[in-house]
């Protein structure tokens, strides 16, 4: 029987922090946000007769040459954020313990920016993946949705550990095809998946940017263990949570080995990051989840 617990009320004392998109993403709250469309979405509504004088910006090019007559395209505008939140639910995320392991982590700040986002009145959807998409649910807006989302954090948590593996590369390349206007990707995942084929996670991550969204990751980890290799110079069984694979050793044999390979990746994820413009916030779950995502929400409400 699952130990871990989804803690509501501390959830909810997020509700008085804005979180605001730094960049310029569809969908603002009036008042509070600077669309980049000025009146205009990317959600196509009809064209108009082109009056002489103004703007020749929207003229619909394509229908002239078919028509040999000058039409406008006009929008909708659209005013709130679409906030994607995505979780990986693998076996490695149930680590290293419960209340205290990767999906905790990610299910309590997940469910605070839903809270959050809720109050003002910005969409939300939850989407939680192993080596496929398990739940993907509407993006809406609506008290009862977020609640469901509750619901569905509460039952990741609640879910016997079993062997899933990663894949998230895959996975966020499915993502990015489907989202069709540009949102807000926060994505909850410690990344591990074949660190010898780094390339596939840095395209999927691309991906996501080529399409506009902005993201950021959460790069959930238990850094004492998982990049310091912090164990007692002992005999050790290591299992692949993901696998089952295992393998015994005495951690000081490969621990500087284990130590460069690890941190090499991770220079090089928080590298792409910077480069495609990708928040990077590391997450060692020992330090809890409402520090670091406190301390990254005052970050950006400083940054507006």
């Amino acid at each position: 029987m699952s130990t871990r617990t989804l803690d509501v009320a501390r959830v909810r004392q997020y509700g008085n922090l804005e979180f605001l998109a730094r960049q310029l993403v569809e969908g603002f709250i009036t008042g509070l946000h600077k669309s980049p469309f000025h009146g205009f979405s990317v959600e196509f509504a009809e064209h108009r007769l082109y009056n002489t004088g103004e703007s020749t910006r929207h003229i619909d090019w394509k229908v002239y040459g078919k028509t040999d007559r000058l039409f406008v395209k006009r929008y909708e505008e659209e005013t709130n954020l679409r906030c994607h939140l995505l979780i990986d639910t693998s076996s490695s995320m149930y680590y290293p313990e419960p209340n205290h392991d990767k999906i905790t982590f990610s299910a309590m700040a997940a469910a605070s920016i839903a809270n959050l986002l809720q109050r003002q009145k910005d969409a939300v959807s939850l989407c939680t993946f192993s080596d496929t998409i398990e739940i993907q649910t509407p993006i809406k807006s609506t008290p009862s949705h977020i609640h469901k989302i509750f619901l569905d954090l509460e039952g990741i948590l609640q879910k016997p550990k079993e062997q899933r593996k990663t894949a998230v590369a895959d996975v966020l390349h499915l993502i990015a095809e489907k989202i069709h206007k540009r949102s807000l990707v926060v994505i909850f995942s410690d990344m591990f998946e074949d660190i010898t084929q780094t390339d596939r996670i840095f395209s999927a991550m691309q991906h996501l940017r080529h399409n506009l969204h902005e993201v950021l990751l959460f790069h959930v980890t238990d850094r004492r263990t998982e990049e310091e290799f912090a164990f007692d110079d002992r005999p050790y069984e290591f299992i692949d949570l993901e696998s089952g694979e295992k393998v015994k050793v005495q951690p000081g044999q490969v621990k500087k080995q284990y130590q460069e390979a690890v941190k090499k990746y991770y220079q090089e994820l928080k590298l792409k990051c910077g480069q495609y413009k990708i928040d990077f916030i590391e997450a060692d779950v020992a330090k809890g989840y409402d520090q670091i995502l406190s301390a990254y929400l005052v970050k950006r409400n400083k940054m507006r």
